[in-house]
């Protein structure tokens, strides 16, 4: 199983935090996920993850995606961060 985390502005857009997937064999990027997510939860999460500034990250390293993505993966979708 893989763990998904939405953060800030997303989880909020979502309304959830963290969810486990089984991840089925053709699931083996972060795009391919996206699309499972899309399908298993409709439309809406897509305005919401395909929007370009949303970053990923894959067992807490920000990667892009078309980064490889397995069962046993921790994966976070958050928005851009800004400092000051």
């Amino acid at each position: 199983m893989a763990t998904v985390h939405y953060f800030a502005s997303i989880r909020e857009k979502l309304g959830l935090s963290t969810e486990q997937l089984e991840l089925p064999s053709q699931v083996d990027t972060v795009n391919a996920l996206v699309a499972l997510l899309i399908e298993q939860h409709g439309s809406s999460w897509e305005e919401v993850l395909k929007k370009s500034s949303v970053l990923v990250a894959v067992n807490q390293s920000v990667v892009s995606f078309t980064s490889p993505v397995t069962n046993g993966d921790e994966v976070a979708f958050f928005p851009p961060v800004t400092g000051g």
